[in-house]
């Protein structure tokens, strides 16, 4: 099974409801998908061991064949390309790795070559009951701006015979649909605020594109106002768990720490939710 975590908007929780979660249950798997970002390796703590680089092909112009045609611009729809009066330009950093400009070529002046974009790194998380959590997560090198092909590399790595939870980027943007996109179930995290609110109406949408099931967290249940609760209500959207604004809380996340492993009763929450979750009592 897999169940993503995603939020509309950042700063929601996202990264502590999918730590805890995964600590939670039994034979889980986490894939930190936000790979911009990645901090789901703060809170679990893995003993990494492996790690593998990851590649993009582009485009590399052989100007000894090149007749400036310009049928390589013309097929990139990403305008990755931009053919000059006796030369040819290549911007990497817009560049899909599609394959269409090398494939198109009429003089066959196009080849493709490795471009790394970041790195893969799998590990594993022992815990004291002689049980093991699986971690993979993805890190997108300083300036890339690609980052669904890094986002798919660490998906390759989802294991089947397990309950895998992702952590998906926040947002509705393409890393987010990347991310998100083939899995059984998504639980949106979200706050009680006017930005909460309002994102977590864009990811609704997207959600229902898409026909993934859903439910809600509330983050910080007892700040802000009821809006969110009213949504819920009206959209017939279940709620599947509420977190209270609390300093302890708080002072455990800015140490790195999971919930779960200081107030112990929000292990039979998340026990719960997974239940729900997998009786398919989400509608």
């Amino acid at each position: 099974m897999i169940i993503s975590v995603a939020s509309g908007k950042g700063g929601t929780g996202k990264t502590t409801i999918a730590t805890s979660f995964a600590l939670s249950i039994k034979n889980a798997q986490i894939l930190d998908c936000d790979v911009e970002e990645p901090n789901a390796h703060i809170f679990i703590k893995p003993e990494i061991q492996e790690k593998s680089p990851v590649f993009i092909p582009v485009p590399q112009i052989d100007k000894t064949k090149c007749d400036g045609c310009g049928k390589c611009r013309q097929v990139c729809v990403y305008n990755a390309l931009a053919v000059l009066k006796n030369d040819v330009l290549v911007f990497s950093d817009l560049c899909h790795g599609c394959g269409a400009c090398a494939y198109f070529c009429p003089q066959k002046a196009i080849k493709e070559v490795d471009k790394e974009i970041g790195i893969v790194e799998i590990g594993i998380k022992h815990d004291k009951y002689g049980g093991n959590l699986e971690f993979i997560h993805g890190k997108l090198n300083i300036g890339q701006a690609m980052s669904p092909p890094l986002i798919r590399e660490v998906k390759k790595h989802i294991n089947p015979t397990r309950i895998n939870i992702i952590d998906a980027p926040p947002g509705t943007s393409c890393p987010v649909i990347e991310s998100i996109k083939g899995s059984d179930f998504c639980i949106l995290v979200t706050e009680p605020t006017p930005f909460g609110l309002n994102d977590l109406i864009l990811a609704v949408e997207v959600l229902r594109k898409l026909k993934i099931p859903y439910g809600v967290v509330i983050n910080r249940s007892d700040l802000g106002d009821k809006k969110t609760d009213a949504y819920c209500e009206k959209e017939k959207i279940l709620v599947l768990m509420t977190i209270p604004f609390k300093k302890e809380i708080a002072s455990i996340y800015s140490q790195g720490i999971p919930i779960v492993e200081v107030i112990p009763k929000y292990i039979e929450d998340f026990q719960k939710m997974f239940r729900r979750i997998t009786d398919g009592k989400f509608s």
